[in-house]
């Protein structure tokens, strides 16, 4: 029995939660924690070495969205570029609180980066509106353009769905709030190297950006901000960043984030067609077990997400049984996973808690190949039939 656990291939299909470190991003980054070690803001020979580093990352990231490198605004990750673009935006425009109507708007199934960011601006006097969502998890343009009031001045709209992989649709959006000259800012996480962004073209001011996301390090991340679009600090300090986010920058996470880019700039047609291949298996085997059904948009969705529910399953056994297998996924966001009550996001889209409850996230990343994708196969509905026999819920 022992000998069978040891001998158990590992699958990793939580890749949405986190990435692994690439090879080559790691090795880019090594010189700067011992060897290239200088404050990137020291005006001598060890901080002009590092500055130079740092702003070799800001034009390979400026490259990838296009834009200019002065529009790259390093921050810890992409809870704090949501948090810095959202209140950055609304403690501009603090004055409006006085006036009635929204002043945010934004969608009911955000990541909680932003929909708690909002909350605490609802309790800060500002008013905020959350669009809902179809069953598909997509926001209706035209609730979108009636919600806008004369005094809003926000919308925050993601660029893709963390749990269930559904794109909205951002280049709508974007001219739309540039006709009514509002700032426009995404949460980009999930998205980043899964899509093509061009920031300019898609007219979005701000945009989020989290390098363990993208085979990154952990800690550090970007805030794609427009010029011209203004915003109130978070932090008060030295002044880095142009005065946007003050702390001494990391400069070995900058490094490793600008190499992740960069390899996503080589890499990313290609992986593209790679997870779309290995999703759409999945989905197809996945599908015919008894009564499982498909969560998200069945084409507008990232390539590598495949989000499930299954009647009388209950998630959280599901993924523990999944995991004595070897299979590491998820049942929602690895943000909010440790939560009892069901995922926003799937009680958004119209699931019954008891739906929700009953959903698995797999997601797939670069190292996934079709043997991973077999072995899920076969084990999933296994798993199932196992946990259906348990299940007092289950037609028996």
């Amino acid at each position: 029995m022992l000998a069978e656990v040891i001998n158990i291939k590992k699958i990793y299909m939580d890749y949405a939660a986190t990435t692994p470190v690439d090879p080559d991003v790691l090795k880019a980054m090594l010189p700067y924690f011992s060897q290239i070690f200088g404050n990137p803001s020291s005006i001598h020979s060890f901080g002009v070495e590092a500055n130079d580093a740092v702003e070799t990352a800001r034009e390979q990231l400026a490259d990838l969205f296009h834009v200019k490198p002065e529009e790259i605004v390093f921050t810890s990750g992409g809870t704090e570029a949501d948090n810095l673009a959202i209140k950055g935006i609304a403690f501009r425009h603090k004055d409006l609180r006085k006036h009635a109507g929204p002043h945010i708007i934004t969608s009911s199934i955000e990541h909680p980066a932003v929909l708690e960011t909002c909350k605490h601006l609802e309790k800060q006097g500002f008013e905020v509106r959350y669009l809902p969502v179809d069953h598909h998890g997509l926001i209706n343009v035209a609730d979108l353009v009636q919600a806008i009031g004369k005094h809003t001045f926000l919308l925050s709209i993601m660029f893709a769905n963390n749990e269930v992989g559904t794109i909205e649709p951002i280049e709508e959006i974007g001219k739309i709030a540039r006709e009514h000259e509002i700032a426009l800012h995404t949460d980009a996480v999930q998205a980043v190297g899964k899509l093509p962004i061009d920031v300019t073209k898609l007219k979005i001011d701000a945009l989020s950006v989290s390098s363990h996301k993208i085979y990154g390090p952990k800690g550090v991340g970007a805030l794609v901000l427009r010029k011209g679009v203004h915003l109130e600090p978070l932090f008060h300090g030295g002044g880095h960043e142009k005065s946007l986010r003050s702390g001494t920058l990391n400069t070995p996470g900058i490094v490793g984030l600008g190499k992740a880019i960069q390899l996503i700039q080589v890499q990313m047609n290609k992986e593209i067609r790679h997870l779309t291949l290995l999703r759409d298996t999945l989905i197809k085997n996945v599908s015919t077990i008894e009564e499982s059904y498909l969560n998200g948009h069945p084409k507008q969705r990232l390539a590598n997400n495949a989000h499930f529910r299954f009647t009388a399953i209950e998630g959280e056994s599901l993924n523990l049984m999944l995991n004595d297998k070897g299979i590491a996924a998820a049942t929602g966001s690895a943000c909010s996973s440790k939560k009892l009550q069901p995922s926003h996001v799937l009680l958004g889209i119209g699931l019954k808690p008891e739906q929700a409850h009953g959903s698995l996230r797999l997601s797939l990343g670069r190292m996934s190949t079709k043997e991973d994708v077999s072995i899920v196969s076969e084990v999933l509905p296994t798993v199932v039939e196992k946990l259906r026999a348990m299940s007092p819920l289950w037609k028996k």
